[in-house]
């Protein structure tokens, strides 16, 4: 009963502001969301470097969650948590990709690095060590290995934007995107299967189970540094996989 009264005093503030647009409904309507900011800050922030002060996040997702609620549509009886989340998270990765200051040069050899894996590991049909893809590169392992600690340094977007339906006008996406969805997100598990057991490790352990970088390190017995570089690999190795699937659902 209480949860239907809830939910009927939520329908009297959507059609409160979107109707009579009354803004003490809608600040009604922002305070019962708040915490959901909160919730996606704390997910997004456990892999970020330590000059990014989570309050930063929440006060973009504060900015997302209001977007949310003007753009949102009552009448298409989409469930506004799941529309809002993807807006408080994109606003997120907005505020995080302008405060990405890697450098053009270290940028354009993280995608030749990328490009590199990718390439090296459909050749051989298994992972490819670094002294490899070193060597294709044109690099000695030392410098291969200082690229990815100046990678490490940057903003790391998650995962799961990999797998996301960027859709944010409707909550539950068309029958072929929901498809293409499943199907990368199939994909996406295979290639996890097979990266390198560490790296596997790592990957379960932030995604799955949520932990930080140094949790991650403690239950390792790794530093800090060398769990952050497992993860940066991982991604490339994903990121690749997943475009070279995308290509191929594609052709």
């Amino acid at each position: 009963m209480a949860i239907e009264e809830n939910e009927q005093d939520m329908a009297s503030l959507w059609d409160a502001y979107k109707k009579k647009n009354d803004t003490k409904a809608r600040d009604a309507i922002v305070e019962k969301y708040l915490p959901l900011v909160n919730i996606i800050a704390g997910r997004v922030a456990i892999s970020l470097p330590s000059h990014i002060e989570r309050d930063d996040l929440i006060s973009s997702g504060f900015f997302g969650l209001m977007d949310a609620v003007e753009r949102y549509d009552p009448q298409r009886k989409n469930k506004f948590e799941t529309y809002a989340g993807v807006r408080i998270r994109g606003a997120m990765l907005d505020y995080l990709r302008s405060r990405d200051f890697l450098p053009s040069s270290i940028r354009q050899k993280a995608r030749a690095y990328e490009k590199t894996m990718g390439r090296l590991e459909e050749e051989f049909g298994r992972n490819a060590r670094d002294e490899e893809v070193a060597e294709a590169m044109g690099m000695e392992p030392e410098d291969l290995r200082l690229l990815l600690a100046q990678i490490n340094a940057a903003t790391i977007v998650p995962l799961d934007d990999y797998v996301r339906t960027e859709d944010t006008q409707a909550a539950v996406p068309g029958p072929a995107a929901a498809i293409e969805k499943k199907e990368m997100q199939g994909i996406l598990a295979q290639a996890i299967g097979k990266l390198p057991e560490k790296e596997k490790q790592v990957v379960a352990l932030y995604y799955y189970d949520e932990l930080t970088m140094r949790e991650i390190s403690m239950v390792m017995h790794l530093t800090e540094a060398r769990v952050c570089q497992l993860h940066t690999k991982a991604i490339f190795r994903l990121r690749g996989h997943l475009a070279r699937a995308k290509a191929s659902l594609v052709d």
